[in-house]
């Protein structure tokens, strides 16, 4: 397997994004990572080989941040071959419960830093006509949970953009992958990387029902994050990746039942979908 590729990973000072850091560095990657916190990432990375790893502190809400860590990942390791938008966090709530800033803020970082990290790769990615792209989406993105509407919406729009994005840039030789994990055993669930609405309305008591349920889940999350780590490198080995890839016996449980779903109530609704053409009404 060849490790002259050049891997930039977003979020990875906890989580999936650390799983993946330690691995390609183990694998003799060249790794650029970014994190709020510089000293969080070096301090998370422990003893790793610093000629094969860039730590960087990046505000992923900052466009210009996310170009110079770019341009800055390409100055220091002369290209990126693979982009992995790892960077996210849960968002729970009823809509009327979350308020506008906690709207924002889910947006910028599950979706809009998305968008710009992709938007700052993809002129490297043109001129060399070489690249992968790896969003993480989450089963929340195709089969959502009662509680999660606002971060089903984010990771619905990382889904479609994904799909679209892999034709896009199909021309250039250029692959996008969008993956939808189920639960895997990170700090996902705890307080660092969720957010529950601070406005409680009563009578929601499937919501609060549902938010306890997976709080509670935290620790026995079926999910290996260390196999995790081994699909992306496969993924970005791999001469034709799929563009949607369900982890997780869970995220694929989860994708058959919608699929089921979906087909039924199409079917079902099948004379309506037909009523409104011109020709329906000859």
């Amino acid at each position: 397997m060849e490790t002259n590729k050049v891997w930039f990973i977003t979020g990875a000072s906890k989580g999936m994004g650390l799983s993946l850091v330690k691995k390609l560095i183990e694998k003799g990657y060249r790794v650029a990572a970014t994190s709020r916190k510089l000293h969080a990432l070096i301090d998370a990375g422990g003893n790793v080989d610093m000629a094969l790893f860039l730590p960087l502190e990046v505000d992923l809400k900052s466009e210009k941040a996310i170009r110079e860590a770019v341009a800055r990942t390409v100055a220091h390791f002369g290209k990126i071959d693979v982009l992995v938008n790892n960077a996210g966090y849960g968002i729970g709530g009823a809509v009327e419960e979350i308020d506008q800033q906690e709207i924002k803020d889910s947006f910028d970082i599950n979706v809009m830093a998305v968008i710009k990290t992709m938007q700052s790769v993809m002129p490297y990615f043109r001129q060399q006509r070489s690249g992968n792209i790896i969003n993480i989406s989450s089963i929340a993105g195709f089969a959502p949970g009662i509680g999660w509407a606002m971060y089903a919406a984010t990771k619905y729009a990382v889904t479609g953009l994904s799909e679209v994005m892999a034709e896009d840039v199909k021309e250039f030789g250029v692959k996008v992958t969008v993956v939808a994990p189920g639960a895997f055993r990170t700090e996902f669930l705890q307080d660092s990387s969720l957010v529950l609405a601070q406005k409680k309305i009563d009578g929601y008591s499937a919501v609060r029902a549902s938010h306890e349920k997976y709080v509670a889940m935290h620790g026995t999350q079926i999910g290996n994050p260390e196999l995790l780590a081994q699909v992306f490198i496969d993924l970005a080995e791999h001469p034709n990746p799929p563009v949607r890839l369900y982890l997780g016996s869970d995220a694929y449980k989860r994708a058959t039942e919608k699929i089921k779903l979906l087909s039924e109530e199409l079917e079902s609704n099948k004379p309506i979908s037909y009523a409104t053409d011109f020709n329906a009404m000859s």
